[in-house]
């Protein structure tokens, strides 16, 4: 058993799965925090037992943790920023463009401080990323990775998935960032069983950026999204109703492009799974990384870059109960 402290702020769907899957890999000191204090009572509640400790704390006590896995919604970087300057490694879930580009941006604070910042580490973006490095092994060069994302997690999730959808959605074209209406750009993408086919649209995303950063070499990244008619031409209003309490089956593909022995080649890798699920997945695995000296590498890093272990982190993810599934075409 692992006894290092492991902090979780939120205590919602995602930070759920988070605390659950720290358990399952052996961690038995868990400090959970959360805005509203009676529901990390109740997540401390279910998962404490004899042979572990997971108590609900205020934010102040996440300061005695090793690294603070950070689970709730945008931003994350003004927290982070208190967390690096005491060494307290982060694990972060946002996928706001801008907060995924502030927590870039703490590298060299992070390094100053012998600190590790894994942006994020969810399932777009994070999974994509080790989806893309583990691939790489079946060209000569890449140069192109293609996005799709389907289904939210909790409420959180849901409104930055609406807010996505009313932004400027950033693209890498041809040595250059291009940004283009969010809902625009329609493609139909299939997902694996049992989600199927969606059509996907351009989305503000943090992927690209976070791609680039992870594989250079990448001369063209998107980013799409699933939605409906009726999600397109609200995304610029108020949500209409309350987000769901956790959304149903999602999934998420990323499509490859590069060569291989002179002939152009497309590979394609997805998983269907519970957004929330597989985002706390990534992210417990990243904390599991950082506290047993997995990830050694300082500074802000992002999952699917060259020195880290990606290779154990995609198979331990996979261990969980994920399943993998890939289409490879010519």
């Amino acid at each position: 058993m692992l006894s290092t402290k492991i902090g979780v702020l939120g205590a919602g769907v995602t930070g759920g799965r988070v605390v659950e899957h720290l358990r399952t890999l052996g961690h038995e000191n868990i400090l959970v925090c959360d805005s509203i204090l009676a529901r990390a009572q109740r997540l401390a509640s279910l998962h404490s037992s004899s042979g572990s400790r997971v108590v609900a704390v205020s934010k102040e006590e996440l300061f005695e943790c090793a690294v603070v896995v950070l689970a709730y919604g945008e931003p994350h970087a003004p927290f982070a920023q208190q967390l690096i300057q005491r060494g307290i490694s982060i694990v972060s879930l946002s996928d706001s463009v801008s907060d995924c580009m502030n927590l870039v941006a703490l590298d060299v604070k992070a390094k100053e401080h012998n600190a590790i910042v894994i942006v994020g580490a969810a399932s777009s973006p994070g999974v994509t990323g080790l989806l893309l490095r583990s691939m790489t092994s079946r060209f000569d060069t890449i140069d192109e990775a293609h996005v799709a994302l389907h289904g939210t997690g909790g409420p959180d999730c849901a409104r930055q998935h609406h807010h996505a959808l009313s932004g400027q959605s950033i693209g890498w074209h041809d040595n250059e960032w291009l940004r283009r209406p969010s809902g625009s750009g329609r493609e139909l993408c299939w997902f694996p069983e049992p989600v199927g086919a969606y059509d996907c649209y351009r989305a503000e995303l943090p992927d690209p950026v976070l791609l680039k950063k992870a594989m250079p070499e990448l001369e063209r990244i998107t980013a799409r999204v699933s939605a409906t008619r009726r999600d397109r031409f609200t995304a610029r209003l108020p949500m209409l109703a309350p987000p769901h309490a956790e959304g149903g089956m999602g999934a998420v593909r990323i499509e490859v492009r590069g060569n291989r022995a002179g002939s152009r080649i497309v590979e394609i890798a997805g998983i269907a799974e519970r957004i929330a699920q597989l985002a706390g997945v990534v992210s417990a695995v990243s904390a599991h990384a950082v506290v047993t000296n997995m990830i050694e590498v300082r500074g802000a890093r992002v999952l699917g870059e060259e020195g880290l272990p990606n290779t154990e982190l995609l198979n331990m993810v996979l261990a969980s109960g994920v399943r993998l599934h890939q289409f490879v075409g010519a």
